[in-house]
């Protein structure tokens, strides 16, 4: 990706985001941005409008973290948005290839402990990349997510913006698509040149309009605990706590587990759903 596109797109739409009232800066007349004029941040951030201009043409490079932390102040940058910044940053001065996770010469498969692991999990448990592949998951989580896995290739993006399966499966489907495009730019910030990516960017834009535009937005994201709302085909809604977490021995998979809360509407849900795993995965006689 292009970074210098990727720094101006990612500042200019932060800053349409920030309201004048939002920073506390008086307002008078006609505004003809919907956020705040560069002037306005550059004033916010302690720096010349001129120099503030030129970062958000996507000129990050040799810049000191003291001006980025003074940018994400003025821009009132979350976690996730302050940490896309630095990583554009370094990317920008080439320091970022040493963060880069190593390429895998050969497809991903599962190693039998990592799969023992996820098996000796009792609530729905599931393993993914930074592209969003379903990689691998355990008894209730496959059949939690039976409907991604019918898929070719099991992949959320494509089956939230291109399965009709999803708008069902997902109650608050624009909440989910906008998380899973959220999700998808973080990944991109932290690794640019990963091919696959791209080319999944490329497909959902597209083939999807909702896709299209969210991506445009340039919304980042940590995704690391939260609720999310499901409608499976057998047992029904499930409202389920979620927690996420990295391998330590392959750095670009994601470990998410779900549970809901006890002796509820949820967990009896969660409690007829392996049994109807059960049934279904029952050898034959």
């Amino acid at each position: 990706m292009d970074n210098r596109a990727e720094v101006r797109d990612f500042l200019t739409t932060r800053r349409a985001k920030i309201s004048p009232e939002r920073a506390g800066i008086p307002v008078s007349g006609q505004r003809r941005v919907p956020g705040l004029r560069r002037s306005e941040v550059a004033a916010l951030a302690g720096m010349s409008v001129e120099y503030y201009a030129k970062l958000e043409r996507g000129q990050l490079g040799g810049v000191s973290a003291g001006v980025l932390d003074a940018i994400a102040r003025a821009l009132q940058l979350d976690e996730a948005e302050r940490a896309h910044l630095l990583r554009l940053a370094h990317e920008a001065d080439g320091t970022s290839a040493l963060l880069r996770p190593a390429r895998r010469a050969r497809p991903w498969t599962v190693r039998p402990s990592l799969q023992w692991s996820l098996d000796s999990i009792t609530n729905p448990a599931i393993l993914v990349n930074n592209r969003q592949d379903l990689l691998a998951a355990n008894h209730l989580g496959r059949a939690m997510h039976s409907d991604v896995l019918a898929t070719p290739a099991p992949n959320f993006g494509r089956f939230t913006f291109l399965d009709s399966a999803a708008r069902r499966f997902y109650p608050d489907w624009g909440l989910a698509a906008d998380m899973l495009v959220a999700n998808l730019r973080t990944a991109a910030g932290k690794d640019p040149h990963d091919k696959g990516l791209h080319d999944l960017v490329g497909e959902l834009s597209t083939r999807s309009d909702e896709f299209r535009r969210r991506w445009g937005a340039h919304n980042v994201r940590i995704h690391g605990t939260g609720v999310k709302g499901f409608h499976h085909h057998v047992v029904g809604d499930l409202t389920l706590a979620y927690e996420s977490m990295d391998l330590r021995a392959e750095t670009d998979l994601t470990l998410t587990i779900y549970a809901a809360e006890p002796d509820s509407p949820s967990a009896h849900a969660l409690t007829l759903l392996a049994s109807w795993a059960a049934t279904i995965q029952a050898p034959a006689g």
